[in-house]
């Protein structure tokens, strides 16, 4: 649930050293995720055993720790305190790579289809948030998902006014008779659907593609210790296909994830059938292979610059560099902070891990 809290912090970020960062050939690891339903399979994968398979075959060590704080595991992160992290595609624009760390998004594991949501109370029509106090967490993709919206009916922020509310109160906020709009993410927006007079009148599934989630890792870390990359992709597809089996040692996995974002089976899959999860690495390659993937992070950049997200001293939205499969990029050549790259991934599809 806490995924999406924001890349706010970024001004704070700036100040930290990058030199935290230092890579060097190493043995020992350290990975950290929060929850999230995309997410929850590492905290499985660590409890079951198949993370420590997997680093054994490459002959490393591999810790994987829940933080409950979202952007507190993408500050740890860009730190260095850990090696890997769990976080959007806009979060890893705006906070790693915007704070000088460079980052490679080593796993796609899926894509938000529904899971976040406009929600109007007692209108249905997304035209009818004009001059409306829309109730988000500000800057996060719930302000993202809101101007992508926005922009299919002509509208633009200036038309109403965003009220800054925290996930932890944006259900509250609702019951209230003063808020009337409120965008969010799944299972908040499932709970507020749930009470009299709410509307969805746009979700992700309008944007497939665009709200992407991955597990990142340091880049110059990765180069120097390829089997860290190996061990993870490696214990990842082992988990999506367990999960995707139909076996009931797979039901019985996903009951175990369930459990730990506290919901039970049906909560949690209810989750996943508005994810788009790539169980299988060849789709994943092909989704980080796209010719869309570039054009949606070309909308975030967007989305960031406009907002400030890219730093208070930013001179234009090329500040940052980015670099896909095919070797194209976006911005900035000579400052390549993100890097999506799906060398790991074909490999696992390859059968060759």
């Amino acid at each position: 649930m806490l995924r999406r809290l924001t890349g706010i912090v970024l001004a704070a970020l700036l100040a930290i050293p990058s030199t935290a960062a230092f890579a060097a050939p190493k043995t020992d690891f350290k990975i950290c995720w929060s929850i999230y339903v995309g997410w929850m399979p590492w905290g499985y994968i660590a409890d079951s055993g198949i993370m420590k398979k997997w680093a054994d075959k490459y002959g490393i060590n591999v810790e994987i720790t829940r933080i409950n704080d979202y952007v507190e595991s993408i500050n740890q992160y860009t730190a260095g305190g850990f090696d890997g992290c769990s976080m959007t595609n806009m979060d890893a624009l705006s906070i790693p790579a915007g704070g000088g760390v460079d980052t490679t998004a080593l796993i796609i594991g899926d894509f938000s289809n529904g899971n976040d949501a406009v929600i109007l109370k007692d209108k249905k029509e997304l035209a009818d948030i004009a001059g409306q106090s829309v109730n988000l967490v500000e800057l996060s993709v719930s302000h993202y998902l809101m101007a992508r919206a926005l922009d299919t009916v002509g509208l633009t922020e200036k038309d109403l006014s965003v009220v800054n509310t925290s996930d932890a109160d944006i259900v509250a906020a609702y019951g209230t008779s003063d808020v009337t709009a409120v965008v969010t993410w799944n299972p908040l927006a499932s709970e507020i659907l749930a009470m009299p007079g709410a509307a969805k009148v746009f979700d992700s599934s309008d944007i497939p593609g665009e709200i992407i989630d991955l597990m990142v890792v340091n880049t110059e870390m990765l180069a120097d210790n390829p089997a860290l990359g190996k061990a993870l992709v490696g214990a990842w597809y082992e988990a999506m296909a367990l999960m995707a089996s139909g076996t009931p040692e797979g039901k019985a996995a996903r009951e175990e994830m369930a459990k730990a974002s506290g919901t039970d089976l049906d909560g949690f899959e209810a989750q996943l059938a508005s994810t788009q999860m790539f169980y299988e690495p060849a789709k994943a390659v092909a989704f980080a292979k796209s010719a869309e993937l570039p054009k949606t992070m070309d909308l975030v950049r967007n989305f960031l610059f406009d907002h400030g997200i890219l730093g208070t001293n930013a001179p234009n939205v090329d500040v940052i560099g980015m670099s896909f499969a095919d070797g194209s990029a976006l911005g900035d050549k000579e400052n390549v902070k993100l890097r999506f790259d799906p060398a790991f991934m074909a490999e696992a599809a390859a059968g060759s891990l």
